[in-house]
């Protein structure tokens, strides 16, 4: 019996039921579409039962797919991920476009709009119809599966050095070493691997490309970069507004970047700054060590979210009992780190490659700040409600990074490692800003021009990557890794256009922290009673309630800019 079956109890569904193929689930389908709704109180029961149902066949698709990147080379969990995507996925694109026709041509709609909850879910609603076309579910179904590659190809990458096999995340911990020619073999190293993916990796993304600009031409639009932003329901903002922020970040932060670049090269008493100078410590003191292995992460996680509020600790200590934690780096896991939220059981699941830096603490300062918006949006009535856009459900992750730094004290045992801990963490909320712009500029970049070459792709990055990356760093060293430097970033391959949000919700997430700065218990509630409302709002005002402007313009970005500024 699967996670999922065990542990749902809803009345809907038989408590026993598995998924081995879609006669398991074809009757719930069928009585759902025939089912006769005489009034709005049926309406409302039909809408729990397809949510109840929406919600064990996501979590069954979440199991295939966590187990899947925990173990990349294992064919079985491989297989099990595909048999999903290829059998079972194919009939749910059908029954979600007839369900969402029959709740839409409802005599009883209007009816159930006059409850405020549903109307941010209707909208949704009546976009995914206005997209839907059959021709596209095999494409879907091709994407899908070739997506799920990415993670097989870059899990089997690692390095030997000083005769141990490596995973990148735990060779990359060598980059702070204070000698300056380990860092540049192990620069040489980590990227000379991948490279020797680069035709895989191009293959696998040219094949993604036709695919994708196939279903925006199949949908009506140009090209996939106007398809996205109306799939992505990105209602409340426009795509000239992206490039308004990118603009911004290009004109206000790269500029600053650029201040603590220098500072960091005069500190090293370098000619040039390189690639592989920028995670050792400019002070030359030896890396932050915030915990020993995944058992001592999680109980300092444990203890530090304990320290913000008794129950966010709850929450991870919840996770780690139920064995849904897997944090160790370790060759044949896939890349990356998240979050999946698993609705019908409502508690996640946080995967992630910890090798024992500051980075990893805070990527699990970061994940854990999801679980919180998992569970606090748990009661939540429909699994729609749930399904949080990236602009919210980012700032929830990256305003714990932020908040929790007041309590960081639990990972350093003097005030002086704290502190580089704190300054590392804020100076890396503004870094990272000119790399979410060139990611996004450079997907609009390809879907706008889908009949480029693999040449002009890489010479259309490096133009892209080099007005955002300033001109501190010399990167001639090696122009061959510069160039396919984008294959390291999984949402081109995985979630395209997923990327512009953790902009978006970096400067969410720097205005709550400083409201919690200058009044933490108003600054937490309000966050809270934000994310506890899922997606029952618009994004403007579940920014408003978590006391944050949805705002991205140059005026804000300056202002925020400043405060941090100040910070540091």
């Amino acid at each position: 019996m699967s996670e999922t079956a065990s542990q749902h109890q809803a009345p809907y569904l038989p408590s026993d039921l598995t998924i081995n193929s879609w006669n398991d689930l074809h009757a719930f389908f069928e009585e759902l579409a025939n089912r006769e709704l005489n009034d709005v109180r049926e309406l409302r029961k039909w809408l729990n039962d397809r949510s109840e149902l929406e919600a064990v066949v996501q979590e069954d698709l979440g199991w295939r797919y966590i187990r899947q990147t925990c173990d990349t080379v294992s064919e079985e969990k491989r297989a099990a991920l595909n048999f999903f995507i290829q059998e079972i996925e194919p009939h749910l694109a059908e029954y979600a476009d007839l369900f969402n026709r029959k709740l839409l041509s409802s005599d009883f709609l209007e009816a159930l709009s006059q409850d405020a909850t549903f109307a941010v879910y209707i909208r949704g609603i009546r976009k995914e119809a206005e997209l839907f076309r059959k021709e596209n579910i095999p494409l879907f179904t091709e994407i899908q599966t070739l997506a799920s590659d990415y993670g097989r190809i870059t899990g089997a990458m690692s390095v030997e050095i000083d005769g141990k096999t490596l995973t990148f995340q735990q060779a990359a911990n060598l980059l702070k070493s204070e000698d300056r020619e380990v860092r540049r073999s192990v620069y040489e190293k980590i990227n000379t691997r991948r490279k020797q993916d680069q035709e895989t990796l191009d293959t696998l993304f040219d094949q993604l490309l036709a695919l994708r600009h196939q279903v925006a031409l199949n949908t009506g639009y140009r090209n996939f970069s106007e398809y996205m932003f109306e799939a992505l329901g990105r209602f409340d903002y426009t795509a000239e507004q992206c490039f308004n922020f990118h603009q911004s970040v290009e004109e206000f932060v790269v500029p600053l970047v650029e201040e603590w670049e220098e500072a960091r090269r005069v500190k090293l008493g370098l000619d040039v700054l390189s690639p592989w100078d920028l995670e050792v410590d400019a002070d030359k003191k030896e890396p932050l060590e915030p915990f020993t292995d995944s058992r001592d992460l999680i109980e300092k996680t444990i203890a530090c979210f304990a320290k913000v509020k008794s129950s966010y600790g709850d929450v991870i200590r919840l996770m780690d009992t139920k064995g849904h934690l897997d944090l160790d780096s370790r060759l044949g896991k896939a890349p990356g780190g998240y979050n999946y939220p698993l609705y019908a059981s409502a508690l996640p699941f946080i995967f992630m490659n910890a090798a024992g830096s500051i980075r990893d603490m805070i990527t699990m300062m970061h994940e854990g700040g999801h679980a919180l918006h998992s569970w606090v949006s748990k009661d939540l009535e429909l699994t729609g409600f749930k399904s949080t856009p990236s602009e919210i459900a980012e700032v929830a992750s990256m305003a714990m990074e932020l908040i929790s730094m007041e309590n960081w004290d639990v990972f350093f045992e003097s005030e002086e490692q704290l502190n580089r801990a704190r300054r590392y963490q804020t100076e890396k909320i503004i870094s990272i800003l000119p790399w979410i712009a060139t990611v996004d500029a450079f997907q609009h970049w390809i879907y706008e021009n889908p009949a480029h070459t693999r040449a002009e792709r890489n010479e259309a990055w490096k133009k892209i990557h080099k007005r955002f990356a300033g001109n501190i760093i010399d990167r001639s060293s090696y122009p061959e890794f510069e160039e396919t430097a984008w294959h390291k970033q999984l949402h081109i391959y995985e979630v395209p256009f997923y990327y512009i949000e953790y902009g978006i919700a970096q400067l969410g997430a720097i205005g709550v922290w400083r409201n919690y700065k200058s009044n933490p218990q108003k600054a937490l509630s309000d966050y809270e009673q934000a994310l506890a409302l899922g997606y029952t709002k618009t994004l403007p005002e579940l920014y408003e309630i978590a006391g944050v402007k949805f705002d991205f313009s140059a005026e804000n970005v300056k202002a925020l800019l400043e405060f941090v500024r100040n910070e540091i």
